[in-house]
Protein backbone atom coordinates (compact mmCIF):
# COMPACT_ATOMS: atom_id res chain seq x y z
CA UNK A 1 0.00 0.00 0.00
CA UNK A 2 1.66 3.64 -0.93
CA UNK A 3 1.36 6.58 1.52
CA UNK A 4 1.38 10.13 -0.17
CA UNK A 5 3.23 12.76 2.05
CA UNK A 6 0.86 14.10 3.42
CA UNK A 7 -0.55 10.81 5.11
CA UNK A 8 3.26 9.76 6.13
CA UNK A 9 3.33 13.25 7.91
CA UNK A 10 -0.20 12.63 9.67
CA UNK A 11 1.33 9.63 10.67
CA UNK A 12 4.57 11.19 12.30
CA UNK A 13 2.31 13.60 13.98
CA UNK A 14 0.46 11.30 15.49
CA UNK A 15 3.61 9.53 16.82
CA UNK A 16 5.18 12.54 18.19
CA UNK A 17 1.98 14.11 20.19
CA UNK A 18 1.19 10.20 21.63
CA UNK A 19 5.46 10.46 22.34
CA UNK A 20 4.63 13.98 23.92
CA UNK A 21 1.96 13.06 25.75
CA UNK A 22 -0.15 15.83 23.85
CA UNK A 23 -2.23 13.74 21.27
CA UNK A 24 -5.72 15.29 21.95
CA UNK A 25 -4.64 18.12 23.64
CA UNK A 26 -2.95 21.84 23.46
CA UNK A 27 0.17 22.80 24.79
CA UNK A 28 -0.16 24.76 28.72
CA UNK A 29 1.20 27.56 28.44
CA UNK A 30 1.01 27.95 24.43
CA UNK A 31 -0.09 31.41 23.15
CA UNK A 32 -3.57 31.00 20.64
CA UNK A 33 -3.47 27.40 19.84
CA UNK A 34 -6.67 25.67 19.32
CA UNK A 35 -7.88 22.12 19.64
CA UNK A 36 -7.46 21.98 15.78
CA UNK A 37 -4.46 20.15 13.90
CA UNK A 38 -0.57 21.73 14.34
CA UNK A 39 1.73 22.04 11.58
CA UNK A 40 4.39 19.69 12.16
CA UNK A 41 8.12 20.62 11.34
CA UNK A 42 10.51 17.70 9.90
CA UNK A 43 13.54 17.54 9.04
CA UNK A 44 12.73 18.33 5.49
CA UNK A 45 11.27 21.35 6.16
CA UNK A 46 14.57 22.32 8.16
CA UNK A 47 16.81 21.01 5.33
CA UNK A 48 14.79 22.84 2.91
CA UNK A 49 16.32 25.89 4.17
CA UNK A 50 19.47 27.51 3.41
CA UNK A 51 22.14 26.80 5.94
CA UNK A 52 22.44 28.92 8.73
CA UNK A 53 19.29 30.52 7.27
CA UNK A 54 16.19 31.04 9.53
CA UNK A 55 13.22 28.43 9.36
CA UNK A 56 9.95 30.45 10.59
CA UNK A 57 7.37 28.18 11.92
CA UNK A 58 3.58 29.11 12.84
CA UNK A 59 3.10 29.40 16.10
CA UNK A 60 2.47 26.18 17.97
CA UNK A 61 4.13 23.74 15.41
CA UNK A 62 5.18 20.39 16.52
CA UNK A 63 8.93 20.41 15.67
CA UNK A 64 10.60 16.70 15.27
CA UNK A 65 13.62 15.49 17.32
CA UNK A 66 15.33 14.79 14.13
CA UNK A 67 14.14 18.21 12.65
CA UNK A 68 15.98 20.30 15.63
CA UNK A 69 19.13 17.96 15.49
CA UNK A 70 19.22 19.00 11.95
CA UNK A 71 19.14 22.71 12.75
CA UNK A 72 21.49 23.00 14.83
CA UNK A 73 23.92 21.10 12.70
CA UNK A 74 23.41 23.36 9.92
CA UNK A 75 22.93 26.62 11.82
CA UNK A 76 19.58 27.10 11.27
CA UNK A 77 17.41 29.28 13.82
CA UNK A 78 14.15 28.30 14.24
CA UNK A 79 11.53 31.08 14.99
CA UNK A 80 8.19 31.12 15.86
CA UNK A 81 5.30 33.21 14.21
CA UNK A 82 3.62 35.41 16.80
CA UNK A 83 -0.07 35.20 16.38
CA UNK A 84 -0.85 38.64 17.47
CA UNK A 85 0.93 41.38 15.40
CA UNK A 86 1.94 43.87 17.73
CA UNK A 87 1.80 47.41 16.12
CA UNK A 88 2.46 51.67 17.16
CA UNK A 89 6.00 50.87 18.78
CA UNK A 90 7.75 53.27 19.02
CA UNK A 91 10.62 54.52 21.33
CA UNK A 92 8.19 56.64 23.39
CA UNK A 93 5.65 53.67 23.84
CA UNK A 94 5.29 52.49 27.29
CA UNK A 95 3.14 49.14 28.36
CA UNK A 96 0.04 50.56 28.44
CA UNK A 97 0.58 51.43 24.27
CA UNK A 98 0.92 47.61 23.65
CA UNK A 99 -2.72 45.92 23.52
CA UNK A 100 -0.62 42.38 23.69
CA UNK A 101 2.42 42.26 25.79
CA UNK A 102 4.56 39.51 24.04
CA UNK A 103 8.39 38.87 24.81
CA UNK A 104 10.63 37.63 22.64
CA UNK A 105 13.05 34.91 24.35
CA UNK A 106 16.60 33.51 23.38
CA UNK A 107 19.23 32.23 24.02
CA UNK A 108 22.91 30.34 23.56
CA UNK A 109 23.45 27.15 24.95
CA UNK A 110 24.79 29.03 28.27
CA UNK A 111 21.22 30.33 28.82
CA UNK A 112 19.76 27.69 27.99
CA UNK A 113 18.41 26.76 31.23
CA UNK A 114 17.56 29.68 32.53
CA UNK A 115 15.41 30.19 29.62
CA UNK A 116 13.64 27.75 30.17
CA UNK A 117 13.13 28.65 33.78
CA UNK A 118 12.49 32.42 32.51
CA UNK A 119 9.51 30.68 29.80
CA UNK A 120 7.48 29.63 32.71
CA UNK A 121 7.86 32.42 34.73
CA UNK A 122 6.76 34.89 32.54
CA UNK A 123 3.51 33.16 31.36
CA UNK A 124 3.01 32.95 34.94
CA UNK A 125 3.32 36.74 35.17
CA UNK A 126 1.12 36.89 31.89
CA UNK A 127 3.31 37.81 29.04
CA UNK A 128 3.26 35.60 25.87
CA UNK A 129 6.61 34.33 24.91
CA UNK A 130 7.79 33.75 21.60
CA UNK A 131 10.43 30.82 21.84
CA UNK A 132 13.30 31.53 19.76
CA UNK A 133 15.72 28.82 20.73
CA UNK A 134 18.30 27.06 21.29
CA UNK A 135 16.30 23.94 22.25
CA UNK A 136 19.14 22.10 24.18
CA UNK A 137 22.68 22.19 26.25
CA UNK A 138 24.28 21.57 22.43
CA UNK A 139 26.94 23.94 21.46
CA UNK A 140 25.54 26.94 19.54
CA UNK A 141 26.53 30.55 18.42
CA UNK A 142 24.74 33.37 20.33
CA UNK A 143 24.88 36.16 17.61
CA UNK A 144 21.99 33.58 15.73
CA UNK A 145 19.65 34.18 18.73
CA UNK A 146 20.43 37.50 19.52
CA UNK A 147 19.32 37.86 15.98
CA UNK A 148 16.29 36.26 16.27
CA UNK A 149 14.89 38.03 19.10
CA UNK A 150 16.19 42.00 18.12
CA UNK A 151 14.75 40.91 15.00
CA UNK A 152 11.05 40.67 16.60
CA UNK A 153 11.63 43.82 18.68
CA UNK A 154 12.59 45.62 15.52
CA UNK A 155 10.04 44.81 13.49
CA UNK A 156 7.86 44.80 16.07
CA UNK A 157 6.12 41.95 16.22
CA UNK A 158 7.37 41.78 19.88
CA UNK A 159 6.96 44.00 22.83
CA UNK A 160 10.27 43.11 24.27
CA UNK A 161 12.82 40.89 23.68
CA UNK A 162 15.43 39.07 26.41
CA UNK A 163 18.14 37.23 25.61
CA UNK A 164 20.74 34.75 27.65
CA UNK A 165 24.25 33.42 26.83
CA UNK A 166 26.96 33.09 29.27
CA UNK A 167 27.98 36.17 29.96
CA UNK A 168 24.89 38.92 28.71
CA UNK A 169 27.57 40.96 27.05
CA UNK A 170 28.19 38.73 23.63
CA UNK A 171 24.64 38.66 23.15
CA UNK A 172 23.97 42.56 23.59
CA UNK A 173 26.53 43.29 21.09
CA UNK A 174 25.02 41.70 18.45
CA UNK A 175 21.45 42.82 19.38
CA UNK A 176 22.37 46.36 19.37
CA UNK A 177 23.82 45.45 15.66
CA UNK A 178 19.73 45.37 14.70
CA UNK A 179 18.44 48.77 13.89
CA UNK A 180 15.74 50.26 16.13
CA UNK A 181 17.20 47.74 19.26
CA UNK A 182 18.42 48.86 22.33
CA UNK A 183 19.46 46.44 24.43
CA UNK A 184 21.21 46.30 27.82
CA UNK A 185 23.22 43.42 29.95
CA UNK A 186 22.36 43.92 33.46
CA UNK A 187 22.87 42.13 36.30
CA UNK A 188 21.12 43.88 39.47
CA UNK A 189 17.96 45.44 40.21
CA UNK A 190 19.66 49.15 39.47
CA UNK A 191 20.82 47.98 36.70
CA UNK A 192 17.41 46.96 35.27
CA UNK A 193 15.70 49.99 36.23
CA UNK A 194 17.92 52.76 35.47
CA UNK A 195 18.36 51.01 31.32
CA UNK A 196 14.00 51.46 31.38
CA UNK A 197 13.99 54.50 32.91
CA UNK A 198 16.83 56.19 31.55
CA UNK A 199 17.64 54.16 28.44
CA UNK A 200 14.34 52.91 27.02
CA UNK A 201 15.35 49.91 26.59
CA UNK A 202 13.61 47.07 24.68
CA UNK A 203 15.96 44.12 24.68
CA UNK A 204 17.66 42.71 27.76
CA UNK A 205 20.77 40.56 28.52
CA UNK A 206 21.42 37.87 31.18
CA UNK A 207 24.48 36.18 31.79
CA UNK A 208 22.84 32.65 32.70
CA UNK A 209 26.39 31.60 34.04
CA UNK A 210 26.97 34.82 36.15
CA UNK A 211 23.76 35.00 37.99
CA UNK A 212 21.07 32.96 39.84
CA UNK A 213 17.69 31.91 39.33
CA UNK A 214 15.79 34.03 41.78
CA UNK A 215 18.29 37.04 40.44
CA UNK A 216 17.44 36.67 37.44
CA UNK A 217 13.35 36.37 38.07
CA UNK A 218 13.80 39.72 39.57
CA UNK A 219 15.52 42.00 37.06
CA UNK A 220 13.45 40.84 34.69
CA UNK A 221 10.03 41.26 36.41
CA UNK A 222 12.01 44.70 37.68
CA UNK A 223 12.80 45.53 33.85
CA UNK A 224 9.51 44.72 32.29
CA UNK A 225 7.59 46.80 35.12
CA UNK A 226 10.19 49.55 34.79
CA UNK A 227 8.59 52.74 32.96
CA UNK A 228 10.73 55.06 30.28
CA UNK A 229 11.40 58.42 32.26
CA UNK A 230 10.85 60.47 29.24
CA UNK A 231 12.02 64.28 29.71
CA UNK A 232 15.74 65.01 29.28
CA UNK A 233 16.08 61.18 28.73
CA UNK A 234 13.97 61.18 25.65
CA UNK A 235 16.43 63.71 24.14
CA UNK A 236 19.30 61.74 24.92
CA UNK A 237 17.55 58.36 23.58
CA UNK A 238 16.84 60.54 20.65
CA UNK A 239 20.52 60.89 20.10
CA UNK A 240 21.21 57.60 20.52
CA UNK A 241 19.09 56.42 17.30
CA UNK A 242 20.10 59.55 15.51
CA UNK A 243 23.48 58.31 15.82
CA UNK A 244 21.84 54.65 13.82
CA UNK A 245 20.61 57.18 11.54
CA UNK A 246 23.54 58.31 10.47
CA UNK A 247 24.54 55.12 9.44
CA UNK A 248 22.11 53.83 7.85
CA UNK A 249 21.35 56.88 5.83
CA UNK A 250 25.16 56.25 4.23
Amino acid sequence: MSFDERKIRDMVQRVVLRTLGLDGQTTAGSVGLSSERRPLITERDVEATPEGGELKYPAGALITPLAREVALRRRVTLTSEPVPVVTGLTSRSSASDVGQKIVALGADHGGFAMKEMLKEYLQQLGYAVIDCGTSSTEAVDYPDFAYAVARLVSEQRAWRGIILDGAGIGSCMAANKVPGVRAAMCYDLSTAINSREHNDANVLTLGGRLIGDSLAQAIVKTWLETPFGGGRHQRRVDKIMEIEKRFLRK
